[in-house]
């Protein structure tokens, strides 16, 4: 199922397409479809990437067809969303290992860039890398987008968060299920950040993301729900399954 956003004749937002999968293998394959036109127009394209589990078959996806000599991310660059804070380095679950791991060795993309706080304006690096062209998102089961919480501005930069409880506790299956090893704080990607992007595509599975999705796409635009924030993009791709999107079903009748 294929919906376009055009306010008026479709619940959506101007500039947002809604497809819905019969399962996420099927919607990150879009995904990857949607990464690799951008790196065949344009080999040295800036890509904007998440980590936890949502985009991990879209990375395998994407490996797969470097592998087989279809994709070349040799001349691309990357800008991580996040990172935790207080990790020591070197830590399985940095989102710098989990880059290096699933995207930067897989992909043998040139760099992957992750903001740490220490090494100066992460998003003036971005702006002075040409812009990121797409941006891979999730969603949390509170509407969060990177580590951007209910209650963040919209207008924000690159900044540290304390995390959400609920978020720490999704994270901690990634810790052994010990909550009290999850860090309790990020530096993320703030949301103005994000909107700079020139595309961005979002990835969600399962029931427990439906009622973000639909909150997202079809509530107000405040600061209770971050992803919300995406309705103001003029170019956004949402790739569901039809858990996710069971919610989205039901508003829209």
């Amino acid at each position: 199922m294929s919906l376009t956003g055009t306010r008026g004749s479709t619940a959506f937002a101007p500039g947002t397409s809604v497809r819905v999968f019969d399962t996420f293998a099927e919607a990150s394959r879009a995904a990857a479809d949607l990464v690799a036109e951008r790196i065949l127009a344009d080999p040295r394209a800036v890509l904007g990437v998440a980590t936890g589990s949502t985009p991990s078959l879209l990375y395998r996806e994407l490996a797969a067809r470097v592998t087989a000599g279809a994709l070349d991310f040799a001349g691309a660059r990357a800008f991580a969303l996040d990172e935790y804070v207080g990790l020591p380095p070197g830590h399985p679950e940095s989102y710098r290992a989990v880059l290096d791991r699933e995207v930067r060795l897989p992909l043998g993309m040139g760099a992957v860039e992750v903001p740490d706080g220490i090494r100066g304006d992460y998003d003036a690096a971005i702006r002075e890398a040409g812009g990121v062209a797409l941006q891979i998102l999730g969603i949390g089961g509170n509407g969060h987008i990177g580590f951007n919480e209910p209650g963040t501005p919209h207008t924000v930069g690159t900044h540290v968060v304390r995390l959400a409880r609920s978020t720490r506790e999704a994270n901690a299956r990634f810790f052994d299920g010990r909550l009290e090893l999850v860090p309790e704080s990020a530096i993320t990607q703030g949301i103005a950040t994000i909107l700079a992007a020139r595309s961005l595509v979002l990835l969600a599975s399962g029931a427990g993301k439906a009622d973000a999705v639909a909150r997202a796409l079809l509530g107000p635009v405040d600061a209770g729900c971050p992803a919300s924030a995406l309705q103001g993009h003029p170019d956004v791709t949402v790739l569901l399954d039809r858990e996710a999107a069971s919610a989205l079903e039901r508003e829209l009748g």
